[in-house]
C-alpha cells in the first residue's frame, strides 16, 4: 500500500513549480530544436514525433465528436493513418480531419502554458499518460515500438534525470512541438502542387466544405504559426525577466 505521506510527496512532485531555467538554457534549446527541425536527416528522425500528435489530433477528436476510434497506424516512413466510423460527413468529420495538422503545434503550445509555470515535472507525466492512452489503439508493430520507446525516455527522464536535464529536454521537446508543427503544412502544399497527396487532410476537407484545398492548408499554417508566435512569447519569459521585462 501506498502511505498518505508517499502521496503527498508525489503530488508535490507533480505538480510543484521548479526553479526559472538560465536564459540561455532557453536560447539554446530553441536553437537545437530549430536545427532538428530545418535538416533533413534529424527532422527525419525526430518527424515521428510530430507523427504521433498528428494521429492523436485525430484520434482525440473523433472520440470527442461522438465517433467510434478503430485503430491508429504509425508507419516507419513517419506518415501515419487514424481510422474511426461515424457520419462520413457533419462537423464530427470536419473537426476529425482538421486536428490531425494543428494538433502538434497546439500540443506545443499548451506545453509552453505549463513550462511558463515551471510545471517541468508536471509536463513530461501528463506526456507519458496521454502515450499510454495512445497506446491501447494502435494497431501495428511499429507504431507500437515507436509509443514505448518514446514513453520509456520521457518516464525516464522525469523520474531519474537531474532537474538541470529535465528542464532541458521539456525545453526543446516543446521548441520541437512548435516549430516542427509548422514545417509538414509547407511539406503537404508543396506535396499537393507535385499531385502526390490527393487524399490529403486538406483535400478530404475540400470535398467536405464549400472551400477549397488551399484554404485549409492556409488554416493549418496560421493557426501552426501563431501557436509559435505566442507559444515562443510564453518560453521566452526567462529571457525577458532576465532582461528586465515582462510579457
Amino acid at each position: 500500500m501506498v502511505s498518505i505521506d508517499g502521496l503527498g510527496d508525489l503530488w508535490d512532485r507533480l505538480f510543484s513549480a521548479q526553479p526559472d531555467p538560465p536564459p540561455l538554457l532557453v536560447l539554446l534549446t530553441a536553437v537545437v530544436a530549430l536545427v532538428v527541425v530545418s535538416t533533413r536527416m534529424p527532422w527525419r528522425i525526430a518527424r515521428n514525433a510530430v507523427t504521433i500528435a498528428h494521429e492523436g489530433g485525430h484520434a482525440l477528436v473523433a472520440l470527442l465528436t461522438g465517433r467510434r476510434l478503430h485503430g491508429i497506424r504509425l508507419h516507419s516512413d513517419t506518415s501515419g493513418l487514424t481510422l474511426s466510423a461515424g457520419r462520413p460527413t457533419g462537423p464530427g468529420m470536419i473537426l476529425t480531419l482538421l486536428a490531425g495538422y494543428v494538433a502538434p503545434s497546439l500540443i506545443g503550445l499548451a506545453g509552453a502554458w505549463l513550462l511558463g509555470g515551471n510545471r517541468i515535472t508536471l509536463l513530461l507525466w501528463v506526456a507519458v499518460a496521454m502515450l499510454l492512452a495512445m497506446l491501447v489503439m494502435i494497431r501495428n508493430v511499429f507504431g507500437v515500438l515507436s509509443l514505448l520507446v518514446t514513453g520509456g525516455v520521457v518516464l525516464a527522464i522525469s523520474w531519474y534525470a537531474t532537474p538541470q536535464v529535465q528542464a532541458a529536454f521539456a525545453w526543446t521537446s516543446v521548441w520541437f512541438l512548435l516549430l516542427g508543427g509548422v514545417r509538414p503544412v509547407f511539406e503537404l502544399q508543396r506535396l499537393r502542387g507535385r499531385g502526390r497527396m490527393p487524399e490529403s487532410d486538406a483535400d478530404q476537407l475540400a470535398w467536405l466544405t464549400p472551400f477549397p484545398a488551399f484554404f485549409w492548408v492556409v488554416v493549418f499554417g496560421l493557426v501552426n504559426l501563431l501557436a509559435l508566435v505566442v507559444g515562443a512569447a510564453l518560453l521566452a519569459g526567462p529571457i525577458l525577466t532576465d532582461a528586465g521585462l515582462t510579457l
